[in-house]
């Protein structure tokens, strides 16, 4: 009898195609064989955001040298693989349809079971792949793309929304400033560089919903705030948004990040007080922000709370967090792979909602 099963995990959502192997063996966490990546940021900072057909042609043209060096490096054949698993949703549909239609020719090939995989439940599960993995329960800030949400977790499949965004996302209020200060694509991680050498305290942002009584995020206004700041600074300057000295920008940019992660973080207490939790595990892009890390960590510090992270590597989307919930799933026994190899995808797809 096999003691072990190895599921390889495919990630095709958006602008980034992942591939991963992960072994799973008896009741202990699945390990990590190997895992490679490929972002298109590159090509699609021409068009200033993702190009949707660009990107779908590239995962076509990336998934398979992919496969083959996520086996290389793992040194195992194709012929072992237990389990083939895709990211079924959230995403872009023409992007997640390459993921999933290349698993199910996979799995149908070898006569292996497929798996589709929730997107953000494999955000949500990505810190169990770090050196230091949570127990359950614990309270998730999932910070993801277009999502941010506050979840309580009992446990593999047992997810409750305790809040969420009611208009844009964290991620969203991150590169759409960006944009409006010039600063291109991707604009979250060239906003938080760009922050480093500014004051956060510079120009007094709105915070919204800080004290709204529940458990819900808003960014949109921060958003349109952050527009007119940098345009009544132009216009005062007499030049474009981008051509404001240096310094300026930088707090700007310093004052915007400031507003995100003041909100992100009591929100996050709030959920913990909440659900008398000491427990938060921290998912999705966003959380590679080292602002927010740190603004975290000392005020979880103060409620004697833990915080758990992915490693900065698997913040962004990547086949390992796809295999990894896909075998959690497996052993939990919250989902059966199947040998139905008709496949569709869900580009928009609630977690919790199977």
């Amino acid at each position: 009898m096999k003691t072990e099963v190895l599921v390889l995990g495919y990630e095709s959502s958006c602008d980034e195609t992942g591939v991963a192997l992960v072994r799973s063996c008896g009741d202990g966490l699945p390990q990590l064989l190997a895992h490679a990546l490929h972002s298109q940021i590159e090509m699609h900072q021409a068009y200033g955001g993702v190009v949707p057909e660009l990107a779908s042609r590239d995962h076509i043209r990336r998934v398979l040298p992919l496969t083959k060096q996520v086996l290389a490096q793992s040194g195992r054949e194709l012929t072992e693989v237990d389990v083939v698993a895709f990211t079924r949703g959230p995403g872009l549909a023409g992007a997640l349809l390459v993921g999933a239609g290349v698993a199910c020719a996979l799995g149908a090939a070898l006569a292996r079971p497929v798996l589709g995989v929730h997107h953000l439940e494999g955000h949500l599960l990505s810190p169990f792949l770090s050196a230091d993995p949570p127990d359950f329960p614990f309270v998730a800030l999932l910070v993801s793309g277009g999502h941010t949400q506050l979840m309580r977790v009992d446990g593999v499949g047992l997810y409750r929304v305790l809040g969420e965004t009611i208009d844009d996302a964290a991620g969203e209020a991150f590169d759409k400033s960006a944009k409006l200060l010039g600063l291109g694509y991707p604009g979250g991680p060239a906003l938080a560089r760009l922050a480093e050498r500014g004051n956060p305290g510079a120009f007094n942002l709105p915070r919204p919903l800080l004290k709204s009584g529940d458990l819900d995020f808003s960014f949109a206004g921060l958003k349109t705030a952050v527009m007119v700041q940098a345009r009544k600074l132009a216009l005062g300057a007499n030049c474009a948004v981008e051509s404001l000295p240096g310094e300026v920008l930088a707090d700007l940019a310093a004052s915007t990040q400031a507003a995100i992660v003041e909100v992100l973080v009591k929100k996050s207490l709030a959920a913990l007080e909440e659900t008398g939790m000491h427990r938060l595990v921290v998912a999705g892009g966003v959380g590679a922000n080292q602002c927010l890390r740190q603004h975290l960590n000392a005020a979880c510090a103060t409620l004697r709370a833990r915080v758990h992270y992915p490693e900065l590597s698997l913040c962004t989307d990547n086949g390992a967090m796809i295999a990894m919930a896909a075998a959690m799933r497996l052993q939990a026994g919250q989902q059966r792979a199947s040998a139905d190899y008709a496949f569709d995808v869900r580009p928009r797809w609630a977690l919790g909602a199977t």
